[in-house]
């Protein structure tokens, strides 16, 4: 039997529970004027699992949107409101750690104009460069302790009766007919409004999505415990070496990186652990404890002993960039249902989670507002080309 919706709460079914699905399910229940659940398969609070990657994330809020103008403005938003969670008195103010970020760059950037409004930037002089870096800069940023953070994102969500559903969806027109009563037993539904699919790279076989330009980009990290950095540094270097060490709240530091396109190998490889431990200490030589660099130049081998865990994650890669996009669905009995697609953030779900779940959100408020259009299916926000980290 189906359920008269109250004229002022819409239905809303969130497909996705990381840091994409989380943030934006978030984001539209904060109106006041909807019922939201989240669908998915996998959640922040299961074992960690090559099929959840936003567990295995840095993350610290870096943006490279270089002069791709909707993600710059995506990682500000997002920044603006990271920073203001972190702060002092926050009830997340736990899940941060605000520091001093300084990147090195060996390849041919000349500038960081884009990352000019983060807190005490600054460019780098020459005599303050490290390795092959050619040029850098400085500012402040925050670190996530994604875990943490993630937790603190659904429990923020139940706790403004937000519903949580595991399943194994097989195509969005499952939800369609009758929500999500097909998987609760329950004889009564409300009619769904509209569907926010956040499947990251779940999105290349999803049923009624089944985007073939979503793939992995394989990253691979050790995360090491090491309480007395309070820093973190990037080295970019000419052949795209992408190498970094990020401190977390607790003490942690998380240390990489690959990033290896359709790659899908589900565990840490040996011989990638042990480069990211070179690089990492050649970066970061401070990583090794104290007492070890008394009078002697650390080794990895000091490393060995801080080691907490080796990971690895497939980011959710879209060739174009991030699907940000209504369509128009048809569901039985009852005409066309909006679609807002938010998807293919690659490195980029931490960086540009609250640009994307606002953006996601004036989608669904203008679809619900206007109705199925006429004379088109599709009302597009134009995806960029930024691949991500």
């Amino acid at each position: 039997m189906a359920l008269s919706n109250d004229d002022q709460i819409k239905e809303i079914i969130v497909i996705g529970a990381g840091v994409i699905g989380l943030t934006t399910a978030l984001k539209i229940q904060e109106q006041g004027t909807y019922r939201v659940t989240i669908v998915a398969e996998n959640f922040p609070t299961d074992p960690k699992s090559i099929r959840y990657t936003s567990h295995w994330a840095g993350a610290h809020h870096v943006s490279h949107a270089y002069d791709d103008q909707r993600q710059r403005k995506l990682d500000q938003d997002t920044f603006h409101a990271l920073w203001q969670l972190s702060g002092p008195g926050s009830a997340a103010e736990g899940c941060f750690l605000r520091h001093t970020q300084t990147e090195y760059h060996g390849d041919d950037l000349a500038d960081a104009e884009w990352l000019h409004y983060m807190p005490d930037f600054k460019y780098l002089d020459s005599n303050e460069l490290r390795g092959p870096a050619k040029m850098g800069f400085s500012f402040s940023t925050v670190t996530m302790n994604t875990p943490v953070y993630l937790n603190w994102l659904m429990s923020s969500f139940l706790a403004k009766n937000g519903t949580i559903l595991r399943v194994s969806l097989q195509h969005i027109s499952q939800l369609l007919e009758r929500g999500t009563s097909p998987y609760t037993g329950a004889h009564s539904f409300r009619a769904v409004d509209a569907i926010v699919v956040c499947a990251g790279l779940g999105a290349r076989n999803l049923g009624g999505v089944e985007d073939k330009d979503v793939h992995p980009i394989r990253g691979q990290t050790v995360l090491l415990r090491a309480p007395w950095i309070k820093f973190g540094r990037t080295m970019t270097e000419a052949d795209g070496t992408y190498t970094y060490t990020m401190p977390r709240s607790n003490g942690d530091v998380l240390c990489g990186g690959t990033r290896v396109p359709n790659d899908w190998y589900p565990v840490p490889r040996p011989e990638i652990t042990e480069d990211i431990l070179v690089r990492a200490l050649q970066l970061t030589p401070e990583l090794a404890p104290p007492q070890t660099r008394v009078d002697r130049e650390p080794t990895v081998e000091d490393l060995r002993p801080i080691i907490i865990e080796l990971g690895c994650g497939l980011r959710p890669g879209r060739k174009g960039g991030i699907r940000l996009e209504v369509e128009w669905v048809d569901a039985p009995t009852r005409g066309k249902v909006p679609v807002v697609y938010n998807y293919g953030h690659s490195g980029y779900g931490f960086l540009s989670s609250w640009g994307s779940a606002s953006k996601a959100l004036n989608l669904l408020e203008d679809a619900l507002a206007t109705g199925a259009p006429t004379s088109a299916d599709i009302c597009v926000e134009h995806p960029s080309g930024n691949l991500g980290n």
